[in-house]
């Protein structure tokens, strides 16, 4: 299937996000932003150690890809969740052995306790900043302790350079875009820096650990170009 054109995605940035998704599903594997097979991979190679799990949630699943991490590490249920239905019938398609659910990242829909293992890919972009304590929040409820939330963060561009004026020009067009057309649509790049992350992830009662994705490069100084942040749900005494 060919890639989803200009007209196909202008009409998805002019959609609520939910609708958006719905219209791009169909082409959404075939994009540049379905999660590449390296940073599942990478995904797989750090989280094996702490391993096996029992039941994984992919939280924000869009089409699936996440389903690769949690095969390789759950033995038990693999569930993925996400708000588009569009998304999910692409998911449940490619993995029918899955539990695909749609509800809100903001308001898990399960019992608490319920997954050993939650991981995200791609999603970070859809939740402004004020969001993100209650979507922590949200994901160490459905946690049982000792439980682990995952998800890969890029290092930030360094200033000057063409990937940090591209950045910042996407983000520029989208608060401009969502100031004056609504439906708004979520979408940043450069909203989740991990000093900010780590403190509110350890507010939430999380212990955090960081780990290098080294599959994806270093940059010039040496440092990764993408780390997976890994987050253990602590006993409510330790919060």
């Amino acid at each position: 299937m060919a890639r989803p054109t200009f007209r196909e995605l202008t009409a998805q940035a002019l959609s609520s996000v939910e609708h958006g998704y719905d219209l791009l599903a169909p082409k959404f594997d075939h994009t540049p932003y379905r999660t590449p097979d390296r940073v599942l991979n990478a995904t797989v190679r750090v989280l094996r150690p702490y391993g096996p799990f029992g039941t994984g949630l992919d939280l924000c699943c869009g089409t699936g890809a996440g389903a690769r991490v949690l095969r390789a590490v759950c033995r038990k249920r693999m569930t993925g969740l996400d708000f588009s239905a569009g998304m999910l019938d692409r998911a449940r398609s490619a993995a029918p052995d899955g539990t695909w659910v749609r509800g809100n990242a903001l308001a898990l829909p399960f019992a608490p306790g319920s997954f050993d293992l939650v991981v995200s890919f791609g999603a970070h972009g859809h939740f402004l900043p004020r969001e993100r304590p209650r979507l922590f929040a949200a994901v160490r409820t459905a946690l049982r302790p000792g439980g682990r939330f995952a998800f890969p963060l890029a290092a930030p561009a360094r200033p000057g350079t063409p990937a940090y004026w591209s950045l910042l020009a996407f983000d520029t067009a989208m608060r401009v875009r969502n100031a004056v057309w609504r439906p708004p649509f979520v979408m940043y790049y450069r909203t989740w820096p991990l000093t900010d992350v780590r403190r509110e992830l350890r507010a939430a009662g999380f212990g955090v650990t960081l780990h290098p994705l080294s599959e994806l490069g270093v940059r010039p100084d040496g440092s990764p170009r993408c780390r997976l942040v890994l987050a253990t749900r602590l006993p409510e005494h330790s919060g």
